[in-house]
């Protein structure tokens, strides 16, 4: 049984709120095999850095640390000495997950994504991060602040798709031989948005090397069905970003033909358990295939609207409620 919430047309706004015995309180994801983090990206922007420009590093890894996280991704104004950022990581208990990269398969010479990732993948492995979220950034609109999110989308050719699975196949081989793997981040106002599109790259890739991060708030913003994504790639599912989205504005979004980063700064994107999204069957299909790893609390907004430590909290609280830790 389920509730679509939709917009008329082809630009769902579909998420499934599965009923019955899937509400209520899970608890059934397990403590250290699960661990639980915060992105800095509620504090400073990596795309808008105008968002938070005013927030110091020291303030948001103590604000991490304060509402009671205990890992976290890699912000544009973290070190990248592995020594300094330790250093500053260890005494608040905070540990990094991984951090985002950027591949341009589709439109540069593969040897420059593979010599950037070789660099990023070592100062991770540095940190001791297990996974790299990675995101092909070929044709990208989600950086441009003027270009209309839902009509402008890139849609990849078949050589495209050629040229991006090789090179994430080899991305996945270039992790392994340091006992990483990579996780694929599908991304709103990129060539991998839709459950389709996930779909055919799941099907066209290696799964002993290529790995999924499932992200919440862009999938439900693509139109789909974040249960139906545990459900369909649940063994290579090995990072997660918990992501709400406000209704009103993701509904703003399609009707005013917003670009990505104008819904961000309207506030789209909030923390779990204060918007549209129920996590509760999410987190009972992840049970369901034994997942294992982090759960980041992504969600990029204004701080000087939302309050990062504020959001945090409420985040971290209605996590508790969701999993029992």
């Amino acid at each position: 049984m389920s509730k679509h919430l939709t917009r008329p047309g082809n630009g769902s706004l579909c998420y499934l709120n599965h009923f019955a015995d899937l509400w209520g309180v899970c608890g059934v994801l397990k403590k250290g095999e699960v661990r639980l983090g915060i992105a800095p990206i509620a504090w400073t922007n990596d795309d808008m850095p105008e968002l938070g420009g005013e927030i110091s590093f020291e303030q948001c890894i103590d604000e991490m640390a304060k509402a009671g996280f205990e890992g976290s991704e890699v912000g544009n104004k973290y070190p990248r000495d592995p020594e300094v950022l330790a250093e500053a990581l260890e005494p608040r208990g905070l540990s990094i997950a991984s951090a985002w990269f950027s591949s341009y398969f589709t439109t540069k010479d593969p040897q420059e994504t593979y010599d950037a990732f070789i660099k990023h993948r070592d100062f991770l492995n540095a940190m001791g991060a297990k996974v790299i979220v990675v995101s092909e950034q070929g044709r990208s609109i989600q950086g441009q602040m003027d270009v209309a999110l839902h009509k402008n989308k890139p849609i990849f050719t078949h050589g495209e798709w050629r040229k991006l699975v090789a090179g994430l196949e080899e991305l996945g081989r270039l992790a392994a031989d340091k006992g990483m793997k990579i996780v694929f981040h599908h991304h709103m106002g990129t060539g991998v948005q839709t459950f389709a599109e996930v779909e055919k790259l799941m099907g066209l890739t290696d799964p002993d090397l290529v790995y999924l991060l499932l992200d919440t708030g862009h999938i439900v913003f693509a139109g789909g069905d974040p249960v139906k994504m545990v459900e369909a790639f649940g063994p290579r599912i090995k990072h997660v970003h918990f992501k709400d989205l406000r209704k009103s504005i993701v509904q703003k979004s399609f009707d005013e033909d917003l670009s990505f980063l104008q819904s961000v700064k309207l506030g789209a994107f909030t923390v779990p358990g204060d918007g549209m999204i129920d996590f509760a069957p999410i987190i009972k299909a992840l049970n369901a295939t034994d997942y294992k790893g982090w759960i980041i609390v992504e969600a990029e907004q204004d701080p000087a609207l939302a309050p990062p430590l504020e959001y945090a909290q409420k985040a971290r609280a209605y996590l508790r409620e969701q999993l029992g830790f």
